[in-house]
């Protein structure tokens, strides 16, 4: 009726429910265990006063601690062929610190596209520079500035 194997099987399984029965009296027995005790000086550690961090937040503190700029991505459409990469980063440069400027060629005829990216190194310059030259006019040419998005 049953097979050699399938009581091979069965005693193996059997096996295993004795020792999972085991486990569980072991860790019963041995109870829960203890919390390690600290002291509050181990727990606060090297925290700073409250004063002092509300003086930092304050600008009374001695290290200066302003958060670092967040760059941005500027699109610039409608360009004449003849601005480059340099004429770009010079219109731009009137508004704040630029990281980055390049105008797209097209690779087979080096040519431009028409249109350029624009890093600005800080969104408050960049925000600055969108509302000036968004409609403005470079090389003859009414350019498009927006914030860039990624491609879908």
């Amino acid at each position: 009726m049953s097979s050699p194997e399938k009581r091979a099987r069965e005693k193996k399984k059997q096996q295993k429910k004795r020792e999972k029965a085991m486990r569980r009296r072991e860790r019963r027995e041995m109870g829960p265990s203890e919390p390690e005790i600290v002291s509050a000086e181990e727990v606060a550690g090297d925290l700073r006063s409250i004063e002092a961090v509300m003086a930092d937040l304050q600008g009374g503190g001695g290290t200066s601690r302003a958060a670092a700029p967040i760059p941005a991505k500027l699109f610039v459409g409608s360009l004449s062929w003849d601005t480059t990469t340099e004429g770009l980063r010079k219109a731009f440069e009137a508004f704040g610190e630029v990281s980055d400027a390049v105008v797209i060629e097209d690779r087979d005829t080096g040519r431009s596209r028409g249109f350029g990216f624009v890093t600005m190194a800080d969104r408050k310059d960049a925000s600055k520079a969108i509302d000036a030259m968004d409609g403005s006019e470079l090389d003859g040419r009414t350019i498009v500035v927006n914030v860039a998005t990624e491609r879908r």
